[in-house]
């Protein structure tokens, strides 16, 4: 964009706290966006008229009063009234979990939640406004599989295949991690059984840890390459910052367990078709 992006932060309702509000406008500010804050106390009214007449490009709502769920959809509804709603709408405040979903398949963008970092909400808008400026990553497909890691395929594989009645793909070694590997197919899915193939291997040094059982999860991507990029901007710890090669022709790399509350993500990207 050859303009600054224009952002009406408002809060609606009875709300009487302002602070957080205008830390976000100071911090969207810092990003070279021009931001119009309305005060407190604004209907939804009030609002739209205001991002109307101030010709803004996205409004931010902030709640603290517990309305949230009445006041943010009757600004996305005002918006269609008045042929607004290409004005997109995001949100923020004390909002439980469970009332997200229903805002945003309402018509919300966007919710963020208390201690999202202002980094990433200047992010959003960005690339909300300007998608071809901005590099911006598709959620991952699926997950491609969850990894057990196991003592021994050949004592565990009985209970997958005879218990549970799901069938073996195949068995590879993965000489790089030091790892024989049992693949089940699950739906769409896999289970990937992990056995170790000699006492220093990752897997060796998990289940002296820990013991066996459920080891990772894997998130099928899209550019793996330029999401590792993108991550390390961002300052999310990674085990690999290059992506390397994995099982079945795959590209893949790990995230660190900080970044995702102790669970352990790899990314995997296949070639097309397998």
């Amino acid at each position: 964009m050859n303009r600054k992006i224009r952002v009406l932060i408002a809060k609606p309702g009875l709300d009487g706290h302002d602070r957080g509000a205008l830390v976000i406008a100071q911090a969207l500010r810092d990003h070279g966006m021009e931001v119009i804050y309305t005060g407190l106390r604004q209907s939804p009214g009030q609002i739209v008229q205001a991002a109307i007449q101030e010709d803004v490009d996205v409004i931010g709502l902030s709640s603290l009063s517990g309305a949230h769920n009445s006041l943010f959809p009757k600004v996305v509804e005002l918006l269609k009234e008045n042929q607004a709603e290409d004005i997109p709408v995001i949100g923020g405040g004390v909002i439980p979990y469970e009332d997200i979903p229903p805002l945003e398949n309402g018509g919300v963008n966007k919710i963020f939640t208390p201690g999202s970092p202002t980094e990433e909400i200047a992010k959003y808008i960005k690339r909300l406004i300007d998608p071809e400026a901005s590099s911006s990553l598709e959620p991952p497909e699926k997950i491609a599989h969850i990894g057990i890691a196991v003592s021994n395929i050949e004592h565990a594989l009985p209970f997958y295949t005879n218990t549970l009645g799901l069938r073996l793909q195949n068995v590879e070694e993965v000489k790089s991690e030091g790892v024989k590997v049992a693949f089940i197919q699950l739906g769409e899915t896999q289970l990937e059984l992990l056995e170790p193939t000699h006492e220093d291997s990752p897997i060796a040094k998990y289940i002296e840890k820990r013991g066996e059982g459920i080891h990772h999860i894997a998130l099928e991507v899209k550019d793996i390459h330029e999401r590792l990029r993108q991550y390390k901007e961002d300052g999310i710890d990674l085990i690999h910052e290059e992506a390397k090669a994995g099982a079945h022709d795959s590209q893949v790399a790990f995230l660190h367990p900080k970044a995702a509350n102790g669970v352990l993500f790899e990314l995997c990207q296949h070639e097309e078709g397998k």
